[in-house]
């Protein structure tokens, strides 16, 4: 650690400190920093460019300081970073690096095979994208044009049509006639430790079977889940993680397709962070629209100025949100620090809890320490204010990080975590860090909730209207 490295520390603290994580060092802060430095200096231009095998390419661009033994450190952070969120945010299987060789050389022994971001190599790689993972250095005349798709889904009303959402602690379904919604279930299960692809199904096809009972047919079926899915077919999703690879190969990447075939109707099954952006679009009648979802995860998704979905991932769980040097929470998966599902999910409440005095059985799943300490809340425990307190001041830093990637104007936040008076405190602290240390962010994005039974039901019912009938 140099002394470069130990000032960006310092100044990353935030201005509102929580006493149950005050080592928290917020992203946006640090890159605030950083930046700072570089608009002091020479900085070096360095360009990046992320693409598909099928030709969707992404460019940005920014600056480093001049690289040397003192600046190699926070350089290779500050960009090491920044790909990652665009790694996670946009998606692709190929990286061009412009601007510092040697810098271009670091990111690429990272991403090699046992490096320190082999996982992500993987997932972007192989399993995603189809191809191996690929980053080089190049010349600025030699970064790809950029080319980035949109899509208009959703807003299909008519017919009879079911929807569903798939989380990590329960599965909600619903029946929709013509728009109304005439019925609507929530399922605890447990997929997440559970390797027998047919848990899977059968959970699926009995929320399915109990939404089709009240109808009087079936046209369409649309999806939400967690996970990253393209064209309706699942590549990587934390539900299905147990489930061992081949089996994952032959029945979970096309069960969505499998279960098409079996209903005979047009069926479309997209990331739940997308269908929370499409809901907050369509409820709000106001875009664009960055939706999070804190769940047993957190999924992220965005509806642009156009009210189109982008091609992007949206996977914000493995997001970088913390910079600290030492101490940050390990994503379990993932291996790395610092990542979003470990702040703004069901995952942050079992882990700030016990600091707030707050002690579960072993044997309680985080479904289950979320309900008790909400319960808490309700009881005026001051350790349970905190703990929400908490993860709302991390909500606000995340958006003022976020706003550095996406052109933001409205903020959605649901999920089990956003239940009760815990939603209410999440939203006010978040729009206090948002004022006190980010005021111009603050006057233009609004943060904002749908109602309790849209935080818990919304996504299966704006799910149902994905598919088309024709």
């Amino acid at each position: 650690m140099n002394d470069l490295s130990q000032q960006l520390d310092r100044a990353a603290a935030p201005r509102i400190l929580s006493e149950l994580d005050p080592d928290f060092r917020p992203a946006a802060l640090w890159v605030q920093a950083y930046q700072t430095l570089t608009a002091t200096t020479h900085a070096v231009p360095v360009e990046l460019a992320m693409g598909r095998p099928d030709g969707t390419v992404f460019r940005f661009s920014t600056r480093i300081l001049p690289w040397s033994d003192a600046t190699a450190n926070v350089n290779h952070r500050h960009v090491e970073r920044w790909l990652k969120q665009l790694l996670w945010q946009k998606g692709g299987s190929r990286v061009w690096i412009s601007g510092c060789a040697p810098l271009a050389a670091q990111l690429a022994a990272d991403y090699a095979p046992g490096g320190a971001r082999a996982f992500d190599a993987d997932l972007m790689g192989t399993r995603i994208g189809g191809e191996p993972f690929r980053l080089t250095a190049c010349q600025p005349d030699e970064l790809p044009a950029p080319r980035e798709p949109t899509r208009n889904v959703g807003g299909h009303w008519n017919g009879c049509r079911i929807g569903f959402d798939l989380g990590g602690s329960d599965r909600k379904c619903a029946a929709v006639i013509d728009g109304k919604t005439v019925f609507s279930e929530e399922i605890p299960w447990a997929p997440i430790r559970e390797p027998d692809w047919r848990y899977h199904w059968n959970g699926i096809e009995d929320s399915l079977q109990r939404a089709a009972a009240h109808l009087p047919r079936v046209d369409a079926i649309g999806g939400s889940t967690a996970g990253i899915v393209i064209n309706s077919e699942i590549r990587v999703a934390s539900l299905f993680r147990a489930v061992p690879q081949a089996d994952f190969d032959q029945h979970v990447r096309t069960l969505f397709g499998t279960l098409a075939k079996k209903w005979n109707v047009p069926l479309v099954v997209m990331n739940d962070g997308e269908v929370t952006a499409l809901a907050g679009a369509m409820g709000l009648n106001d875009k664009p629209v960055l939706g999070m979802a804190f769940g047993t995860s957190l999924a992220g998704g965005y509806c642009n100025a156009q009210g189109a979905l982008t091609c992007w991932l949206n996977e914000l769980a493995f997001v970088p949100v913390d910079y600290r040097l030492q101490g940050a929470p390990r994503d379990e998966w993932s291996g790395d620090c610092g990542c979003g599902a470990l702040y703004l999910s069901q995952q942050a409440v079992g882990r700030l809890a016990p600091r707030a005095g707050i002690q579960f059985p072993d044997e309680l799943t985080l479904p289950e320490r979320l309900a008790e300490t909400q319960q808490l809340l309700q009881q005026g425990h001051r350790g349970a204010r905190q703990v929400f307190a908490t993860i709302g001041r991390y909500l606000g830093y995340t958006v003022a990080h976020n706003d550095n990637f996406f052109t933001l104007k409205r903020v959605l936040v649901l999920g089990r975590v956003t239940s009760g008076d815990a939603g209410n405190i999440l939203l006010e602290e978040a729009t206090r860090v948002l004022q006190r240390e980010f005021p111009d962010i603050a006057a233009r994005v609004t943060l904002s909730m749908p109602g309790e039974t849209e935080k818990r039901h919304g996504q299966a019912m704006v799910a149902a209207s994905l598919p088309e009938i024709r």
